[in-house]
């Protein structure tokens, strides 16, 4: 099993500004195939965006996503791990912060994430988590498979 975050994690970060609307940052994440984005300015981590955030502050509200901006509705100041933590600490944050994602961070920059799918996948290889998270997705409407 893996020790450290480093060895679990998946390396580099997909960012965008906080002022980018949520329809730029919701087409980076399908092009990325990734549920979030790192709000950044300056090479530093403000927030986090997941799809579930464009979908419950915003759409649901009625908002429009082409004037919303990432940071209007990102999760400031997010919870974050370094690589050359434990990975009993990763589950620890996630677990008591109730998040499926953390940014690992190293000397305040971003150099990767961790996800529950990740945890799933190196920590418990049998599980039906991990089963889904290895599993390809579908392609969208209209586009060529993968």
């Amino acid at each position: 099993m893996a020790e450290f975050v480093r060895e679990v994690m998946t390396p580099g970060v997909v960012a965008v500004g906080p002022d980018a609307s949520l329809v730029e940052a919701a087409q980076l994440m399908r092009a990325q195939d990734i549920g979030d984005v790192l709000v950044t300015t300056e090479g530093h981590v403000i927030g986090v965006l997941t799809d579930r955030d464009i979908t419950l502050r915003a759409v649901a509200d009625g908002a429009d996503p082409l004037t919303v901006s990432a940071q209007a509705v990102c999760t400031p100041n997010p919870v974050v791990i370094g690589p050359d933590d434990a990975v009993s600490a990763a589950v620890a944050l996630m677990r008591d912060h109730a998040i499926r994602r953390l940014p690992v961070m190293e000397d305040g920059r971003p150099v990767g994430m961790v996800s529950l799918g990740d945890l799933a996948v190196t920590q418990d290889p049998g599980s039906a988590l991990a089963d889904i998270s290895r599993a390809e997705p579908d392609a969208w409407p209209g586009t060529a498979p993968t």
